[in-house]
């Protein structure tokens, strides 16, 4: 998909700064506590998503996020279909005090791949 240069600039930023995490680390994260954060719009999420994952489409998360995870040390793990929304939800959070908000690498469509 073809996007803005600024859209591209700010997702570029938010990538740098906030960690990813390798699609094949997401499942031995979810089974120490971590939380994965599907950030997609709920037809997105019902179309298909890593089981376990909560919903919380981009445009309500810094609204709603308090109330899924209180915790700003949990370990949270954004993702949508590949990298931009992902990086830049895990930046929001960051801004908002969660210490280990990231995002997976390749989103949704990289960890589908290592399903096979």
């Amino acid at each position: 998909m073809d996007y803005t240069s600024k859209f591209q600039t700010m997702a570029d930023a938010a990538r740098a700064r906030v960690d990813e995490v390798a699609p094949s680390e997401v499942e031995a994260l979810m089974a120490s506590g971590a939380v994965a954060l599907d950030i997609r719009d709920p037809d997105e999420h019902a179309n298909g998503h890593i089981p376990g994952s909560i919903n919380l489409s981009r445009g309500k998360l810094e609204m709603n996020v308090e109330g899924i995870v209180a915790d700003l040390d949990a370990t949270i793990l954004c993702y949508c279909n590949a990298n931009n929304r992902g990086a830049l939800s895990a930046a929001s959070l960051k801004d908002m005090g969660y210490r280990n908000a990231k995002f997976i690498a390749g989103g949704l469509n990289a960890w589908k791949k290592l399903q096979g």
